[in-house]
């Protein structure tokens, strides 16, 4: 299977969303997911994210979805939202290509450090981090305030 790492595009934004869609799901949180693809759309053009997407064939399989942070002890940061490869498509190093290529990303936007959050219950993402040395911390909370947004 031939895959291709690329970044996302405008046409890309439909599958990405529908990608966050069955992450959601999975996470076991799809009423939660209320963005819309006309709100993703907006965004991806005022530049508010990023993303790279993996191709099999010509078809996007995954994403990692990211953007620009701050952190004021370290400096620049990039913080990955949301990673996702589809079920059937696992287990091909797929997200590994991903993962390598925000890492990359990072790298190429000078930033000192990336962040991102995985569930407590999600033992294989876990392993994922830490087989790529990363620091799970699970001494700090989150934190969160949501708002309704007017039409």
């Amino acid at each position: 299977m031939k895959i291709e790492i690329r970044k996302a595009v405008e046409a890309d934004l439909k599958i990405i969303h529908e990608l966050v869609g069955e992450l959601a799901v999975y996470e076991k949180a799809a009423d939660e997911f209320v963005a819309s693809l006309k709100e993703y759309q907006h965004d991806y053009k005022a530049g508010v994210f990023d993303a790279h997407v993996a191709e099999a064939s010509g078809e996007v399989v995954g994403m990692a979805l990211y953007y620009m942070a701050y952190s004021t002890w370290k400096g620049k940061m990039m913080y990955l939202e949301d990673f996702v490869v589809k079920e059937p498509f696992r287990r091909y190093g797929i997200g590994q290509l991903l993962f390598d290529a925000f890492l990359a990303e990072a790298q190429l936007q000078g930033c000192r450090l990336v962040k991102w959050q995985v569930l407590d219950w999600n033992t294989p993402a876990i392993r994922f981090y830490e087989k790529n040395d990363a620091v799970i911390e699970k001494e700090w909370w989150n934190g969160k305030i949501f708002f309704s947004l007017k039409a």
